[in-house]
């Protein structure tokens, strides 16, 4: 296992680099001037040779090279810079907020598997009845609805003509203030593992193994529960943590929406504010915290088939 674990994080260094790049690279490139947005949050014009000197005083007038070298080497010692807007540590913002974030993914992931799975079990067991038929209907309703009209409909249902959760806000660990963000960001997730749930069954349910269990007089129930559902979760699996990864750098819209105070909605203020450290750093984040999504599934495939060796050993 230790030795399965060092390969795989030795292999993933040439992506991180790689996302590194991409992102000094994405932020660097947008259009406008960081410095001149600076300058303008005191509400006056400002002139050229104060832009000037505030793109000197934060390195950018250096050539691309040297900045993304100095910001590098920055980041192998863990400081992802500051932001322009605050001057305030990118690292210990984005540690602060990530928490709530990661209190939503998650929130919204166990209830994107709480609908998903038994959804997918009860209509493949139920194949081509109405409640299958129902059941297929609204995967592809939830997953052809923005987010964000997802999100609008849910307070107007639930905040505005029932009063019954907040329309927004943080409530540090309320599950009224996390129940219609979780919610609005589960929507799709749940939808994708409804329908891949209820395909891999089927496909399992046809397979050998399931005939030679049927074969030896097990009750159908165990056969489902012990043996097909096993089989059939592991694409389940990872559609799930790919889709827990996404959500904890796609919840932006959700954050926004909600005013929920997670890292999404700080890198979209600092989109609008060409904040490139808080961009850079987010982007940087993230694919960290995907990869490290990845790895922990690769780990899970073991503990659910035992018949898989890791590293193809």
């Amino acid at each position: 296992m230790r030795s399965y674990l060092l390969a795989r994080l030795a292999a993933l260094l040439p992506v991180l680099l790689g996302v590194s790049l991409l992102a000094f690279a994405l932020a660097n490139l947008a259009p406008g001037d960081p410095a001149e947005q600076v300058l303008r949050q005191g509400g006056q014009e400002p002139t050229p040779e104060q832009v000037q000197a505030l793109r000197h005083q934060l390195g950018l007038d250096a050539p691309f090279a040297v900045r993304y070298a100095r910001w590098l080497g920055a980041v192998l010692h863990g400081d992802l810079g500051r932001s322009y807007a605050d001057r305030r540590p990118v690292a210990q913002e984005l540690a602060r907020r990530f928490p709530a974030t990661l209190e939503l993914a998650a929130g919204a992931l166990l209830i994107a598997l709480a609908i998903g799975i038994p959804g997918g079990v009860l209509a493949a067991v139920r194949r081509d009845t109405l409640f299958d038929h129902a059941c297929r209907t609204i995967a592809l309703l939830l997953a052809s609805l923005p987010g964000f009209a997802l999100a609008l409909f849910l307070i107007y249902l639930f905040a505005v003509r029932l009063h019954a959760l907040p329309v927004a806000g943080y409530g540090g660990g309320d599950l009224r203030h996390l129940a219609l963000p979780a919610l609005a960001l589960s929507a799709a997730t749940a939808a994708t593992l409804l329908r891949l749930t209820r395909a891999s069954l089927l496909e399992v349910w046809s397979m050998e193994f399931v005939r030679t269990a049927r074969a030896k007089g097990l009750p159908e129930s165990a056969i489902l529960w012990q043996h097909a559902l096993r089989n059939a979760l592991l694409p389940t699996v990872t559609v799930a943590a790919t889709s827990f990864g996404r959500m904890l750098g796609g919840a932006a819209i959700v954050e926004v929406i909600f005013a929920w105070p997670g890292i999404g909605k700080y890198v979209v203020d600092a989109i609008y504010a060409r904040d490139y450290p808080v961009i850079q750093g987010f982007v940087l984040w993230m694919g960290v915290t995907f990869v490290l999504v990845n790895l922990a599934t690769d780990l899970l495939y073991r503990r659910i088939d035992p018949r898989i060796r890791l590293g193809g050993r």
